[in-house]
């Protein structure tokens, strides 16, 4: 409970319903600037938020510089926006991931999908990387520190705010220790068996959890087959998919540090024998591969997303299409394709169009066997269509 008395941002009328439906976010252009003008806020801010009526729906912060210009934390008064509620949605968050894993190594938070907007916290083990992505989440990160050192006691806490998406809140990019001494690779453990990732220049938090239970599904289609992991990174996907018993994987990616991750990844797991690595580009491996005459029973495609922005769409478009074609031309009869997409502006239905295009195109037929989303540690909202980013296709690709 607080006796202090927040600034309003008041919505103008009618702007309140998709908050009323369970939206957390406020765009500017819903402001009741006359009432409330933006410009007197400062950067993460923590508001009172009210339709055009003065009824009350929540309290947030606000980023008068940000097209999403407010953000809902709780609609109750009596849990404002807060260290308190910090450590509130952090147990609960922990909670549920508690029940779900066996072991400490899963997305702790999700951003809006644990209904704490801004922030996004892996956690492996001992180790916590942090990533806050607004200017609201920023004016409270000694809160959140000390939150977490309440609720989950880590060794060590690696801020990893090196995003672009920070500079659309006004927000410098940087990469330090907040506590302990974050070590350079971190262990995970995913599928009963243990893997290293980079902290210190690794992609983005250092594991790519949210393929996870997608990846569970691999052991299926593997058995036996000749195996392309393009985008591999550390070879999550592909050790994988030797682990479920194919008798060859090649993992391909620019980055040969990620490469030799991967070779460490299969040595540790007893695989190293029967995981190679190429390092490209992906559409110059996978042209130079065709030309070679390779084939392959399995082409997973997992590429980082093409789709940033809705001006990309039609140009990100064209490179799923592509991709899927030059995967596709690379297998064998019968064989099967994973096609991944973890831009939320490709919707599901467009991506399954585009491999559909890309087959009829070579004069192929596709069966889609599975479809696969997020795991469960990145809970989506269902007010927040964004939440749910992540599509996997699993098809059967013949003739």
């Amino acid at each position: 409970m607080t006796d202090t008395v927040l600034p309003v941002l008041r919505l103008k009328r009618g702007e309140d319903r998709r908050l009323r439906a369970g939206h957390l976010w406020v765009f500017s252009n819903e402001v009741d600037v006359k009432h409330a003008p933006l410009d007197a806020f400062e950067p993460g801010d923590a508001v009172a938020i009210e339709d055009a009526q003065g009824r009350a729906l929540g309290t947030g912060y606000v980023n008068p510089r940000s097209l999403i210009c407010a953000r809902l934390l709780s609609r109750e008064a009596r849990h404002p926006w807060g260290a308190s509620l910090l450590v509130h949605r952090l147990k609960v968050a922990l909670s549920l991931r508690e029940r779900l894993f066996a072991s400490p190594y899963y997305r702790l938070v999700h951003g809006e999908g644990d209904a704490l907007p801004g922030l996004v916290i892996d956690r492996y083990a001992g180790v916590l990387v942090v990533q806050v992505t607004t200017a609201g989440m920023e004016r409270q990160l000694d809160a959140l520190l000390a939150a977490l050192d309440k609720v989950v006691k880590p060794e060590a806490v690696l801020l990893r705010n090196d995003t672009a998406i920070r500079e659309l809140e006004g927000l410098g990019r940087y990469v330090r220790a907040a506590q302990g001494e974050p070590p350079a690779e971190v262990e995970v453990e995913e599928g009963g068996r243990r893997f290293l990732a980079p902290l210190d220049a690794g992609q983005k938090t250092g594991w790519f959890y949210d393929q996870r239970d997608n990846r569970d599904r691999l052991a299926g289609y593997v058995a036996g087959a000749r195996v392309l992991d393009v985008f591999s990174y550390v070879g999550a996907w592909g050790v994988r998919a030797a682990l479920g018993g194919a008798r060859e994987v090649m993992c391909v990616d620019e980055s040969q540090r990620a490469l030799d991750y991967a070779v460490r990844n299969a040595e540790r797991n007893d695989v190293g024998g029967r995981v190679g690595t190429r390092r490209g580009d992906a559409f110059e491996v996978l042209r130079a591969l065709r030309e070679a005459g390779e084939r392959f029973d399995v082409v997973i495609l997992d590429p980082p997303a093409f789709i940033k922005r809705r001006k990309d769409q039609r140009a990100g478009e064209q490179a799923y299409r592509r991709l899927n074609q030059m995967g596709m031309q690379l297998i064998e009869r019968d064989g099967f394709l994973v096609s991944c997409s973890c831009s939320y502006h490709l919707q599901r239905n467009t991506l399954v169009a585009q491999m559909q295009q890309a087959a009829r195109h070579l004069d192929r037929e596709l069966q889609v066997l599975a479809q696969g989303y997020q795991s469960v540690d990145h809970p989506m909202h269902p007010a927040i269509p964004e939440t749910a980013y992540l599509k996997s296709v699993f098809t059967r690709v013949h003739r």
